[in-house]
């Protein structure tokens, strides 16, 4: 028998519009990984680097931010503000010798239950690709380190 590797994926969904293609996508029955677990936040510019690095530090493989298309920002420029702190973990992971693509911005209407879908099966194939996140197994050796 052989083990399939498969990545528990955090998406950070934006209550207006990427949280809402997902409602979408539920109700069309359009179907995207069970791995993929969301968390629904009032604004994408309300997720701060920490959450992603503690998603992965808490066993993620992969971390979406998933917010409102860029000028329909219901908070103006949350979405923005998210895509810059994005790119920031992406070069904190990568100096720290992690892959950047672990970590991705997307952006989508509440519309977009199909895109939310695709989103979602991309990046859980694209992370099954990278394999485990290094950061789970160092995190879990140290618990284990810590212990004995």
């Amino acid at each position: 028998m052989t083990d399939t590797f498969e990545p528990e994926i955090v998406a950070f969904c934006c209550h207006y519009c990427a949280y809402t293609a997902a409602d979408m996508a539920g109700s069309k029955r359009i179907s995207y990984p069970p791995n993929v677990k969301i968390i629904r936040v009032p604004c994408t510019g309300k997720v701060d680097a920490i959450h992603i690095m503690k998603a992965l530090e808490k066993g993620a493989d992969g971390v979406y931010v998933a917010g409102c298309l860029e000028g329909d920002c219901h908070f103006k420029t949350g979405n923005i503000r998210a895509a810059h702190r994005v790119r920031r973990v992406q070069s904190l992971l990568e100096e720290i010798g992690v892959e950047p693509g672990r970590v991705e911005m997307i952006t989508m209407s509440a519309g977009m239950g199909e895109r939310f879908a695709k989103t979602a099966r991309d990046f859980t194939e694209k992370i099954r690709q990278l394999g485990p996140s290094p950061v789970k197994t160092a995190a879990r050796d140290f618990r284990r380190r810590a212990v004995s």
